[in-house]
């Protein structure tokens, strides 16, 4: 018996808000999402030159009216889940009901460096999420939590004000490595399927290919067990590129990469035009095309929720007009 696949979903966001206009551009690209008929627009947690999300979000939830509110993905170590959790909650009730709740370890050492945040080791990092989670958890829902863990302690705290969405505003976790993985299939309600990433940002081209995301899969799946059925499983698509020869393009990009002129990926082991053609992460081709591997990558990995940078936007709505509904 075959399990009939979950409806697309597309998000904007992540990099991308820090263009020329400021923390006021970010409303209008807001605003050209939801026109563009996208589902989610998210706010990236960065300390570098991007808006504060917290704060973003509450603009957005008066300035758009349909289109849900994500942060991609809100760093555990740079707040405390009890004081985290009044201002997502508030946030639901601003936007009626349009939040979801990216959370992640924070990955880029650069932010912990130049705002003497220490960067503790991933084990660290990992039990903070976990145990976060677990105050959010009681909190978002509007009841009372009483916490004692190594990290985290609260007592006697009511979670106010109750959010609009019941029983609690939707959790999605960014994960590229297995213990982070295992963790997100076992609490939250999206699993974002990421590359794993050097401390400084740089993307591994090794995780990129669809085998990587295929085997991350199988460990959200076994970590998961019966509520793997319930988790929405998504991805962000990092470059879009329109063209009538994938093939050619795939090729320059490839040996651009291998020369070192991309900033964002680190060469870690040798790949082929096929595995660029192939990723989930790197759509390339004419809007059919493009439209084809995204079916494509749902078909064989399950992920459904498709993310695409907010200077992509236009560049993706031909794809997503084709797809919206499937």
């Amino acid at each position: 018996m075959t399990t009939e696949p979950r409806k697309f979903r597309f998000a904007a966001g992540g990099a991308g808000n820090a263009d020329e206009g400021g923390a006021r551009k970010f409303v209008k690209l807001a605003q050209e999402a939801e026109e563009l008929g996208f589902d989610t627009f998210a706010i990236p947690d960065r300390l570098d030159a991007q808006v504060g999300p917290l704060a973003a979000l509450g603009a957005l939830a008066v300035s758009t009216s349909t289109i849900r509110l994500a942060t991609s993905m809100l760093a555990m170590p740079f707040r405390h889940p009890a004081v985290l959790a009044k201002e997502l909650t508030t946030i639901d009730v601003l936007s009626k009901g349009r939040l979801e709740i990216g959370l992640g370890l924070g990955a880029f050492k650069d932010d912990f460096d130049q705002a003497g945040i220490e960067f503790e080791s991933p084990d660290r990092r990992l039990q903070r999420l976990d145990e976060g989670l677990t105050v959010l958890d009681t909190l978002l829902r509007g009841q009372e939590a009483e916490f004692e863990g190594e990290i985290f302690s609260v007592q006697a705290l009511k979670g106010y004000p109750r959010p609009r969405q019941g029983p609690r505003p939707p959790i999605a976790i960014g994960a590229g490595a297995r213990r982070t993985l295992e963790l997100a299939a076992r609490r939250a309600d999206v699993v974002s399927i990421n590359p794993r990433s050097s401390a400084e940002g740089m993307l591994k081209i090794s995780d990129m290919s669809m085998d990587a995301v295929k085997n991350k899969v199988e460990v959200v799946k076994a970590a998961a067990g019966e509520r793997f059925a319930d988790i929405e499983l998504s991805w962000s698509i990092a470059t879009i590129v329109v063209t009538d020869d994938r093939e050619q393009v795939a090729d320059f990009a490839l040996k651009a990469i291998e020369r070192g002129l991309s900033a964002s990926i680190e060469i870690d082991k040798e790949v082929t035009i096929d595995d660029v053609l192939n990723s989930p992460y790197l759509a390339i081709g004419t809007f059919d095309e493009i439209a084809d591997q995204v079916r494509a990558t749902r078909a064989a990995t399950g992920m459904s929720y498709v993310g695409v940078v907010p200077t992509q936007m236009e560049a993706f709505a031909p794809v997503l007009e084709q797809l919206k509904g499937e």
